[in-house]
C-alpha cells in the first residue's frame, strides 16, 4: 500500500477484513491511557478512627527522630508510631512522608544549617514583645478534606495579629503571614521586633521560614516537644476556636469554612471579652495599652 497499490486489493489478497485493518490502525493512533492509582487521602486514622492530617504526622516524625534517635530509618519510625501515637499507619506511607521532609538517610547525617533555638522563660510587659504561632486543622465534610488555620497571637493583649486559612500550608505561607503581622503592627522596618515562638511543625522548621526570620531580624524560638504549656496562649485560642466554631459547624465547602472562620476571628478580636484583658476585647485592649503605656506582667 505504501507503493501505491489499492488498499482493497491488498486486503483481498491477504484475506484480511477491512474492519479489522482499520481497527488496528485506530488502536495504534490512540495514546495509551494510564490507570490512575488511589488518591492520597491526606490523613491516617488512630485507634479511635479519628483522622490525623499528614502535616501533624510529619510533626510526629520529627519528634520521634529528635527524641529517640537520629539514626532511625523509616521502618523504626513506623514502629515508634505504633508505640507512642497509636496510629494506623504503614511503612510505605512513613517512607513517603520522610521523603517529603527530606530526612531519609543519608540526608539526616547532614548537620542542619539553622540550629534549633529552644524557647526560654520570659516575662512579657507590653505588646509586640512575644508572639506565639501555631496551626489548627479544620475538616470540610462536604468535600472530605482538611483545611489549615495558621494564627499569630500577641501574648500581652491576646489579639490575633494575623491569620491564614488555606487548603495547603507551607513554610512560604508562614513567611507571608509573619510579614502581614509585622505590617499590621507597623513593625516591618522597626529596629526591635517581637520574638516569634512556635512548635516544631514542618512549616516552622522549613528553610524558608528560618531564613525569613534571620533576614527580618526576628528571633525565632521553638518550644521543646511535649511542652504545649510554653505555647499556652495560642493553644488556649485554638481551644476556643474549636469549641465555638469548628466543632459546632458542619462545613459543606471550603468557601463556607473560610467565611465562618474569618467571621469568628473578627468576632474574637473585636467583641469577645477576656478576664486577662480587663474584660475588653483583645483589639480594644491592645489600643488601651498603646494609649496608656500600662505594663502587664506575664511570666512564661
Amino acid at each position: 500500500m505504501k507503493k501505491g497499490y489499492p488498499k482493497t486489493k491488498v486486503l483481498r489478497i491477504l484475506e484480511l477484513n477491512r474492519s479489522t485493518y482499520y481497527y488496528q490502525i485506530s488502536k495504534k493512533s490512540k495514546p495509551k491511557r494510564r490507570t490512575p492509582g488511589r488518591a492520597i487521602p491526606g490523613y491516617s486514622l488512630d485507634i479511635n478512627n479519628k483522622r490525623v492530617p499528614d502535616d501533624q504526622i510529619k510533626e510526629y516524625i520529627i519528634q520521634i527522630i529528635e527524641d529517640e534517635g537520629l539514626s532511625y530509618g523509616y521502618y523504626k519510625i513506623t514502629m515508634a508510631f505504633k508505640r507512642n501515637f497509636n496510629l494506623k499507619i504503614n511503612k510505605k506511607k512513613v517512607y513517603r512522608l520522610c521523603k517529603e521532609l527530606n530526612i531519609l538517610r543519608p540526608q539526616r547525617e547532614i548537620k542542619p544549617k539553622h540550629p534549633r533555638k529552644i524557647a526560654k522563660n520570659r516575662t512579657v510587659t507590653a505588646s509586640n514583645q512575644l508572639w506565639e504561632t501555631d496551626i489548627k486543622y479544620g475538616y470540610i465534610e462536604g468535600e472530605d478534606r482538611f483545611f489549615y488555620i495558621m494564627s499569630i497571637i500577641d501574648v500581652a493583649d491576646r489579639d490575633i495579629v494575623a491569620h491564614y486559612i488555606g487548603l495547603n500550608c507551607t513554610g512560604e505561607d508562614a513567611v507571608r503571614l509573619l510579614k502581614i503581622a509585622l505590617r499590621k503592627r507597623q513593625l516591618y522596618d522597626a529596629e526591635i521586633k517581637p520574638v516569634i515562638r512556635s512548635d516544631n511543625g514542618p512549616q516552622y522548621i522549613s528553610h524558608a521560614f528560618v531564613s525569613a526570620c534571620e533576614e527580618l531580624g526576628i528571633e525565632h524560638e521553638r518550644i521543646p516537644y511535649k511542652t504545649p504549656n510554653m505555647n499556652a496562649h495560642i493553644e488556649a485560642y485554638h481551644r476556643i476556636l474549636e469549641d465555638e466554631c469548628l466543632s459546632i459547624n458542619v462545613f459543606k465547602s471550603y468557601t463556607e469554612a473560610y467565611k465562618e472562620v474569618n467571621d469568628f476571628v473578627k468576632k474574637y478580636s473585636t467583641k469577645r471579652i477576656h478576664s486577662a484583658t480587663k474584660y475588653m476585647p483583645p483589639r480594644e485592649y491592645y489600643e488601651y495599652l498603646q494609649r496608656t503605656n500600662e505594663k502587664v506582667n506575664i511570666r512564661l
